[in-house]
C-alpha cells in the first residue's frame, strides 16, 4: 500500500487540539444558527461534537453574538465539552472583539477574511486590530481567503497588470494567484505584527473544484503553515457530497491538508451532522483516520435475486453503528475491522478472505448455504434461517477474542 507523506507544517495549538503534520487530520465544521440563539446554538453545537467534529466555528456577526458566545461556552464545559470554539468574523471583527473582551477570551482561534475587513491604511487597521488581539489572548488565527469575497483591490490590481503584460494569463489564472497573495501578505504581515508562526493557519477556499485544487496546491509549494481544507459553496446532496469528497481527497493525496471541512447545503430532515460523516468517510476511505470497522459489500446483479445479502448487509452496519460507542471504549483498535458481506459466489470468497471476517450469501443457482471466513480461512458454513444472528454472533465473538 502507498504510504502518503503529509506535507510537514509547524504545530498549532487551538485549544487542546493539535493541528499540523506531526498530528491526525481534524475535522471541524459551523453551526448554521444564530449564535445570538442560545438554545439552538447549544443543541447543534453537541449535535456536531457528538458527530465527531473536534472543533466548531460560530459566525460571531454582532454584539448579541458576542455575548452568547462565551455563555454557550461555560453551558458546554459544564456538560463536559471541551470542543474548541472558533469566532468567524467578517467586516466588523475588529470592533466586536475590542469591545468584548470575554468572548475574544472564550474563542478558542479567530477566522479572518482579509477581504472583508475593510480597504486601504482601514484594511491594515481592522486587520493589525484583530491580531493584536489575539496577540494578546494567546489566540491563534486562521486567515480564510474566500473568492467569493476577494480582496477587489488586490485583484484588481493583478488584473491590471496582467492586461498590460506582453503575455497576458487567463483570467482564472490571475484569481487564483491573489487569492494565495492575499493569503502569504495576510500571514506575512499578522507575524510582522508579532502574532508567531505557530499560531496562523492558512485557507484558500473556493467553489470551482479544479480552481480550488490548483490554487491549494500552489500555496502549499510556496509555504509551510498549516491548511484548513474545503470547497466552499460546494452544494448539496449528491452534488456537495461528491464535489467535495472528489476535491478533498485529491489534495490528501498529495499530503496537503491538516484540517477540513465538508459545506453542505442543507436538505429537509438532513442533520448538520452530515458534514462529519462525510469528513469521516473521505479519511477512512483513503486510510488516513478510522472511525468505525469498514464493511465492503457488493451492488447486486443478476446473480444475487435474493434480496437477503442486503438485509444483511444492513443489518450489520446497523449492528455495528449501534455497538460502536461500546466498542470504542472497551476494545482498542476494533474501528480497523473490516468486515465483508457479499452476495455470490463471483467475487464473495475472495472478498472475504480480504477481510478479517467475511460472510459469502448463496447466489442464483448456488447451494443454499454461506460460508464463513475468518483472517483469510474458511471458519463455518452457516445454513437456514438463522444465518443472520449466527454471524452476528460470531462477529461479536471475533471482536471479543482479537480486541482488549
Amino acid at each position: 500500500m502507498a504510504v502518503m507523506n503529509r506535507r510537514k507544517t509547524p504545530t498549532i495549538h487551538v485549544g487542546n487540539v493539535p493541528i499540523g503534520s506531526e498530528h491526525p487530520i481534524v475535522i471541524q465544521s459551523m453551526t448554521d444558527t444564530p449564535t445570538a440563539d442560545i438554545a439552538k446554538t447549544l443543541a447543534q453545537t453537541q449535535l456536531l461534537i457528538e458527530a465527531g467534529s473536534q472543533m466548531v466555528r460560530w459566525t460571531i456577526n454582532d454584539d448579541k453574538a458576542a455575548k452568547a458566545a462565551p455563555e454557550i461556552i461555560k453551558m458546554l464545559a459544564d456538560k463536559g465539552y471541551n470542543t474548541p470554539i472558533i469566532g468567524d468574523f467578517h467586516f466588523n471583527g475588529h470592533r466586536i472583539l475590542a469591545k468584548n473582551a470575554e468572548t475574544a477570551q472564550a474563542l478558542a482561534k479567530y477566522r479572518i477574511n482579509p477581504g472583508n475587513i475593510g480597504k486601504g491604511k482601514q484594511h491594515d487597521d481592522n486587520f493589525s486590530t484583530i491580531i493584536k488581539i489575539a496577540i494578546d489572548q494567546d489566540k491563534p488565527v486562521r486567515v480564510g481567503v474566500n473568492w467569493g469575497s476577494l480582496d477587489r483591490e488586490l485583484l484588481t490590481e493583478l488584473m491590471n497588470n496582467n492586461a498590460a503584460s506582453p503575455s497576458p494569463k487567463p483570467a482564472p489564472e490571475i484569481t487564483c494567484e491573489a487569492m494565495i497573495q492575499s493569503a502569504l501578505t495576510s500571514a506575512a504581515y499578522a507575524q510582522k505584527l508579532g502574532l508567531k508562526k505557530n499560531k496562523i493557519i492558512l485557507s484558500v477556499k473556493m467553489s470551482v473544484l479544479q480552481d480550488m485544487v490548483t490554487v491549494y496546491s500552489r500555496l502549499a509549494e510556496q509555504c509551510d503553515y498549516p491548511l484548513h481544507l474545503g470547497l466552499t459553496e460546494a452544494g448539496g446532496d449528491v452534488q456537495g457530497v461528491s464535489s467535495s469528497s472528489a476535491a478533498l481527497s485529491i489534495l490528501l493525496q498529495q499530503g496537503i491538508g491538516d484540517t477540513i471541512r465538508v459545506s453542505l447545503t442543507p436538505q429537509p430532515n438532513v442533520p448538520r451532522s452530515r458534514e462529519i460523516e462525510v469528513c469521516k468517510a473521505i479519511l477512512q476511505s483513503m486510510g488516513l483516520r478510522y472511525f468505525t470497522p469498514h464493511i465492503t459489500s457488493c451492488p447486486g446483479c443478476g446473480r444475487t435475486n435474493s434480496d437477503y445479502f442486503q438485509i444483511l448487509a444492513r443489518a450489520v452496519n446497523d449492528h455495528v453503528n449501534s455497538m460502536m460507542p461500546k466498542w470504542r471504549q472497551k476494545y482498542s483498535g476494533v474501528e480497523k475491522l473490516k468486515i465483508a458481506v457479499m452476495g455470490c459466489v463471483v467475487n464473495g470468497p475472495g472478498e472475504s478472505r480480504h477481510a478479517d471476517i467475511g460472510i459469502s450469501l448463496p447466489g442464483a443457482s448456488e447451494k443454499p448455504m454461506a460460508p464463513v471466513y475468518i483472517d483469510g480461512e474458511e471458519y463455518k458454513i452457516l445454513k437456514g434461517d438463522t444465518i443472520k444472528n449466527d454471524f452476528l454472533a460470531i462477529l461479536e465473538n471475533y471482536i471479543k477474542n482479537n480486541y482488549q
